[in-house]
């Protein structure tokens, strides 16, 4: 790319017979430098602001793709939680139920404990009414041998 310092530094080489006018050349020359001078700063500005976009764009790009990965793992985490709690639940569920079957089993286990030992006593019960009535009998026939 030419630039302004190219142009300023120009020489033409001077023809004696129809050649162009010195004064004339170097106005236009002078007007080109700052036009040109004007529009090589704003490129070169623009070129600045470009890059810095770009840097800009990129950071941006970067901050996206961290955000993405940061919500792809804050949403792997969030199932991983969601199964182990779902896990422990039903891990708590399996082990009340186990426990309400051996409770179950234990108070059935009580009961029959308890009515064995109900029908036990009975049994002494009736067999001690029953030796009651027999002495009972006993002592009344002894009252009535006694009585005659």
């Amino acid at each position: 790319m030419i630039t302004p310092l190219d142009i300023e530094n120009k020489k033409f080489s001077k023809q004696i017979m129809n050649g162009y006018n010195v004064d004339e050349v170097d106005d236009f020359l002078d007007e080109l430098t700052v036009d040109y001078t004007k529009n090589y700063k704003e490129v070169m500005k623009l070129r600045k602001e470009i890059s810095e976009i770009n840097a800009s764009l990129e950071h941006y790009k970067s901050i996206e793709e961290t955000l993405q990965n940061t919500l792809v793992m804050a949403q792997t985490t969030a199932e991983d939680v969601k199964n182990v709690a779902k896990q422990k639940a039903d891990q708590i569920v399996n082990e009340a139920k186990d426990s309400a079957k051996k409770e179950l089993s234990n108070l059935r286990e009580e009961t029959t404990a308890l009515q064995k030992e109900k029908d036990d006593i009975k049994k002494q019960f009736d067999i001690y009414k029953a030796k009651m009535e027999s002495l009972l009998i006993s002592q009344l026939e002894l009252l009535k041998d006694f009585n005659k």
